[in-house]
């Protein structure tokens, strides 16, 4: 077993990670008060409801109820141990952590030990495809292709570019010898086995690309054929840690990047990703070989608002365009559209016009998406036919109609005015009969099914109503947690003998946090915790907005109120051995009447 990394060391490096940084590499975070919201990178929603609190250094979500401090976050959202999660952070500003404190058995704690085995083996055959191909005399091929791609050699070790041998049985052998079982690396889609049951490099003469998630661990392949013998790109089957819906190319390398800009190019495939990346734009990620999904769209709304769409501009990129961007919109994300001549893919460009001119012409030349929208859509019309044209306008008018912004819309509409040689006047007044008409059918919808914003908040809200105890028992604790005052008045009150369950096992854990002689900080009470459920309690409650001091008067208030239920709970509990002895003795009556004063303690209880 690993040892514990020593208190002073996991407070230090705790303290030096600001929550708010680092939540924010992961999830995008607008600022609303005091605290940070966003959308939960731990369950699927459309309304943030993951809050960041930059004062007590703690995140919560008030959706799915996870909470806890930076080191819970990382551990969370990259599936780590906690020293781990330690040795993470201790590495973000600059430090390291032994290797006594992080031995094999905590990599068992978080991934089984068939999926660590597959980690593993992509690691190796990551490292050794990358060498075959930069330093020996069989990748020379491959690498003399790349090189002819354009790709340079910071390139190519920026990405770990690989080649596998044109040799059937290579890789199969090299895992053997490293202690793998063949029939899991199959499984693993690292090899293929034959009819004869033998064992086959799956990527044998081809450019090896390591795909990794969005960690940076590598859990896939792509592979592009240099001996015209396969079709010419292979990736990894679909596995429990490879699946391509869910993935997107070069996120890990791109996030920091894509932060900086506010916003993600997305391609279509790993060359486009790297040309551009080696152009200098680096906040670039693609799809694994198919259509973006509804999965990868989310995934990048908890990063960023606006995604740039840079797809081929032949016939099936324009498609690919539209349908991609039609996702991004209804995640409500802001959508720009990199439009290049036609026929050629974003490799092409940067090698014929070069860098410059991909960033200033390409990426910086982008437009929105109505304006790729109206040259889309032109395809499909012969604009000098009236019917047709009137078609046309019709389209552009109910997609202006989408635009929220007034702005926005009058500069489409400027845009269409010019374009198709109309009176902007008329086509002001044929938009707003297509708003009206919007908002008419908006209104019948909502009426019909009796949902709105405000219902559902409504709806939501009345499942968080507390009986009058509990919400005094939630108070006092969020400001025990942040007083230690208001923690030894209660404890001289109380003691630990609050209503709910859960409050006083969080009770005996605060007091012995105190006892040991800590400040109050919840962030570093956490560390004190072990049980996640009570982690994510704590989190809830430091969310709490309560004043800076709890008077004499509320504390003595809230005292009250959590005596009365327990003596509440003493009288029923009284009550109910009486109403048992009168069905003893077949006193029917006295056993009712002693029913309905048990009904009438509950009735005030909930009050």
């Amino acid at each position: 077993m690993s040892r514990r990394i020593p208190e002073d060391l996991v407070e230090e490096i705790r303290q030096s990670n600001d929550i708010t940084e680092v939540v924010g590499e992961f999830v995008q975070l607008k600022k609303q008060g005091r605290n940070y919201f966003g959308l939960c990178p731990f369950h699927g929603e459309s309304t943030p409801s993951f809050s960041v609190s930059p004062d007590k250094q703690i995140f919560h979500c008030f959706g799915c109820h996870k909470g806890g401090n930076v080191y819970r976050f990382i551990m969370e959202i990259e599936g780590l141990s906690f020293n781990q999660a330690v040795a993470k952070l201790a590495e973000r500003i600059g430090k390291s952590i032994s290797d006594e404190f992080l031995s094999q058995a905590n990599e068992s704690e978080t991934v089984a030990p068939e999926l660590q085995d597959i980690l593993s083996a992509h690691e190796w055959l990551e490292k050794l495809y990358h060498h075959l191909l930069m330093h020996t005399k069989e990748g020379k091929q491959a690498y003399q292709y790349l090189v002819g791609r354009g790709f340079s050699e910071s390139t190519l070790e920026t990405f770990h570019i690989g080649y596998a041998p044109n040799t059937a049985n290579f890789t199969a052998r090299f895992l053997e010898k490293k202690g793998y079982h063949l029939h899991s690396m199959v499984k693993a889609g690292l090899l293929a086995q034959s009819e004869d049951g033998s064992y086959l490099d799956r990527f044998r003469g081809r450019v090896i690309f390591p795909i990794k998630n969005h960690q940076g661990k590598t859990v896939g392949f792509g592979g592009r054929d240099l001996t015209d013998h396969g079709p010419k790109y292979l990736n990894s089957p679909e596995t429990e840690l490879f699946q391509k819906g869910k993935l997107l190319y070069n996120f890990d390398q791109a996030r920091s990047f894509i932060r900086k800009e506010k916003y993600a190019v997305l391609f279509e495939g790993y060359a486009d990703v790297i040309s551009a990346h080696q152009a200098g734009v680096t906040n670039g990620v693609a799809t694994l070989g198919t259509a973006l999904s509804d999965m990868q769209v989310k995934f990048l709304k908890r990063y960023v608002d606006t995604v740039m769409i840079c797809y081929d501009s032949d016939q099936a990129g324009i498609e690919a365009t539209q349908k991609a961007a039609n996702l991004l919109k209804r995640e409500g994300c802001q959508i720009k559209v990199a439009m290049l001549p036609d026929g050629m893919d974003p490799d092409d460009y940067i090698k014929v016009n070069g860098p410059k001119a991909f960033q200033e012409k390409i990426i910086q030349s982008s437009v929105t998406y109505v304006t790729f929208f109206m040259k889309y859509l032109k395809r499909s019309y012969h604009l000098k036919d009236e019917g047709d044209k009137i078609k046309y306008v019709e389209k552009v008018l109910n997609e202006i109609a989408l635009l929220d912004k007034p702005l926005e819309r009058d500069y489409h509409l400027r845009e269409l005015s010019r374009d198709q040689d109309l009176s902007i006047e008329v086509l002001e007044r044929e938009l707003a009969f297509i708003l009206r008409k919007s908002r008419h059918n908006h209104k019948d919808k909502e009426h019909s099914t009796g949902h709105n914003k405000n219902n559902t908040y409504t709806i939501a809200h009345d499942k968080r109503l507390l009986p009058a105890f509990q919400k005094a028992e939630r108070i006092l604790l969020a400001y025990m947690l942040q007083d230690l005052w208001v923690a030894e008045k209660v404890r001289d009150e109380l003691g630990v003998n609050f209503n709910t369950s859960e409050h006083c096992v969080l009770l005996s854990h605060l007091y012995g946090y105190y006892e040991e002689g800590h400040e109050p900080n919840v962030s570093h009470f956490m560390e004190y915790v072990d049980d996640p459920k009570l982690k994510d309690l704590i989190s809830e409650l430091g969310m709490l907005s309560v004043k800076e001091e709890l008077s004499t008067q509320e504390l003595m208030d809230y005292l009250k109120v959590i005596r009365q239920e327990r003596m509440s709970k003493n009288e029923i509990k009284g009550l109910k051995e009486k109403q048992h002895e009168a069905e003893k003795n077949q006193d029917h009556i006295t056993a009712a009447k002693i029913a309905m004063q048990i009904l009438e303690l509950k009735k005030r209880a909930k009050r």
